[in-house]
């Protein structure tokens, strides 16, 4: 398979539904319609709903079992249907028959996030110490009970919160809905080549990735320009999805976003203080990388469209052929288990690799039903496109390890969800530098230096912008020029002299479709927090592998029965401490000092 889009592969999904107007999907479509209603009566008939406190009794426990097996099923149900018909919105915003089909699933959804709701409230009026020791279910499902005790105390009346899930389908998720639409559908005028062309988003923001620096000053300036044109909507997506966010944190009383978002994430204040004191201090060190970067590019100071330019060069091309093969020989190193799924995926049509007009920007891995997974990406033929790979494909393994929980078990954090993949994804770039000459070596740590830039400074960048737009929502909407303000501002912190401040990027507001994801509040620290969690399982693997592999599988599997400082401890991580977090960046930190050597290496070499 060659480098061209038109050989890259689109996912396999005619084993799940042979297609949107297949009688297939329409029967299953309408008995989840049909399981739903019969939930609704379950729930009826059992009264599961808020309920004044009482001592356990044995109809309790049997309830308790029905109930949570019962609802399990309906949502594995849905989740198959969501994700067939995500497969075909992500790659083409502008279906309108699987817009259609989406627009009505989340009608039916609606129900169940109800029901969600009144299993809440129930399970908060429970003494679920007495349930815990009689039911082995509800053992397995300590975490959910806690979490849904929790989430108890700070709902609204019911009508208050049955309101709020009707009128989310026109609100935070219409907004989101908006953004990806207008998002996926930009087509970005820029010169190349001596020539004006018509690219997706998605295409222009992988040039990036060019080494020519006039390439990506063009592509970046007409990237800038394209958000400028679109600003107004999405704008108004933001402020909306954040001034919802901050009315139910009113109303459900918790004192901020921030709040709901370490609750949701699996940690407390502690444990995300301790990582973000780590961060900061070590901005020195990646300002240091920044320096060393434009030194490398014979730049005074680098731009923001040069964070990601190539240093050093390789002489692999990475077909889409290559990359999956290498893919497949190096998890296989790790574990026949690894290997296969990674093996399973190529063969079984689980990826979309194909950029192309239309289609969601980024990357991506969705589960779809058992021990399946379907991975999204935009793949270009350099080390980058296979370490994205990896890291998707790293998801799709979380997943495979998931696959005997009920989905109440499964539902990971998005802080510990980043595990697998993080550990994918080095276990590929150590595996290639093991076969790398100097330059390529610095090509490779300069790709995984600006990853890891990204992940640690520009995050701190964007939760900073994000808690001001909170904090500000309270009193007014915010322009865009106040949005493009606050988010320069923010790089400015967090960048410092690393990058020059006249020429950063205003519009990250508008690139990143987390700021108006499902969960709409803080979308960001949580994947710090899975680059450096990764990273120090990593360090583990390598000095005991043995070990390691005996133990990994079960944290995988184990990543939504507990708390995400509880689960490292398992591995002798104390999260709340800040030795783990530095020991981590110190892994960052070594890997500069590795790319300086090469700079200077190359330096004292003979000019050509």
């Amino acid at each position: 398979m060659g480098d061209d889009h038109t050989a890259l592969p689109h996912w396999d999904l005619g084993g799940v539904f042979p297609g949107l107007d297949s009688p297939e999907f329409d029967s299953a479509f309408k008995e989840v319609v049909r399981a739903i209603e019969d939930l609704v009566t379950v729930f009826n008939e059992h009264g599961i709903a808020q309920r004044p406190a009482s001592p356990i009794t044995p109809e309790d426990v049997k309830i308790f079992g029905f109930v949570v097996l019962a609802f399990d099923s309906v949502l594995r149900q849905t989740i198959i249907l969501n994700a067939y018909i995500l497969s075909f919105v992500t790659t083409d915003s502008r279906d309108a028959k699987a817009q259609a089909r989406l627009s009505e699933l989340q009608g039916q959804t609606i129900r169940l996030k109800l029901l969600g709701t009144r299993l809440t409230a129930w399970i908060g009026a429970l003494d679920i110490e007495a349930l815990m020791e009689q039911s082995s279910l509800a053992r397995s499902h300590e975490l959910m009970l806690r979490q849904n005790q929790i989430r108890a105390r700070h709902l609204m009346t019911p009508e208050a919160e049955e309101l709020a899930a009707e009128l989310n389908l026109s609100g935070g998720t219409a907004w989101e809905k908006l953004h990806g639409d207008i998002t996926s559908q930009i087509m970005v005028e820029v010169e190349l080549d001596g020539e004006m062309r018509s690219l997706p988003m998605s295409e222009v923001r992988n040039l990036q990735w060019h080494p020519d620096r006039e390439t990506r000053r063009r592509g970046f300036e007409a990237e800038v320009a394209a958000w400028e044109r679109s600003r107004v909507p999405i704008a108004a997506a933001l402020n909306s999805t954040k001034g919802e966010v901050n009315t139910l944190v009113r109303r459900r009383g918790w004192e901020s976003a921030l709040d709901i978002a370490l609750f949701e994430s699996n940690i407390d204040l502690a444990t995300f203080d301790a990582m973000m004191h780590s961060a900061e201090e070590s901005f020195s060190d990646f300002r240091h990388y920044l320096h060393l970067k434009a030194e490398a590019l014979n730049l005074d100071r680098l731009a923001w469209y040069d964070i990601e330019a190539p240093v050093g060069s390789s002489a692999r091309t990475w077909s889409y052929t290559d990359a999956s093969g290498f893919i497949v020989d190096q998890f296989g190193t790790y574990s026949p288990r690894l290997g296969g799924l990674a093996r399973r995926a190529f063969d079984q049509g689980w990826i979309d690799a194909e950029p192309r007009e239309g289609k969601r920007d980024g990357a991506f891995c969705m589960w779809i039903r058992q021990d399946e997974s379907r991975i999204l990406s935009n793949f270009k033929p350099a080390y980058d496109g296979v370490s994205t790979l990896a890291h998707e494909l790293g998801h799709a393994y979380h997943n495979l390890n998931l696959a005997t929980r009920t989905v109440f078990q499964r539902s990971t954090p998005l802080t510990l969800a980043e595990t697998a993949s993080i550990f994918c994804e080095t276990l590929i770039q150590q595996a290639v530098l093991q076969q790398a000459d100097p330059e390529e070596q610095l090509f490779i740590l300069g790709e995984s230096l600006a990853g890891s830039c990204a992940v640690v400074v520009d995050i701190t960048s964007r939760f900073r912008f994000e808690k001001q737009v909170f904090d500000r929502r309270w009193e007014r909407e915010l322009s865009a020029d106040e949005l493009c303000e606050l988010m320069l501002q923010a790089q400015r912190e967090s960048y410092g002299d690393g990058l020059d401040p006249a020429i950063l990027h205003p519009y990250m507001w508008a690139v990143k479709p987390h700021y108006y994801s499902h969960s709409r509040s803080y979308y960001n620290f949580p994947y710090m927090f899975g680059l450096l969690f990764g990273l120090g399982l990593f360090a583990l693997y390598e000095e005991d592998p043995d070990m390691f592999r005996s133990r990994y599988d079960d944290l995988l599997s184990s990543t939504g029965l507990t708390l995400a400082p509880d689960l490292a401890a398992q591995f002798g991580f104390d999260l709340r401490s800040g030795e783990f977090w530095k020991a981590s960046l110190d892994v960052v930190r070594m890997n500069i000092e590795r790319f300086e050597g090469l700079i200077h290496q190359r330096s004292r070499q003979p000019q050509a």
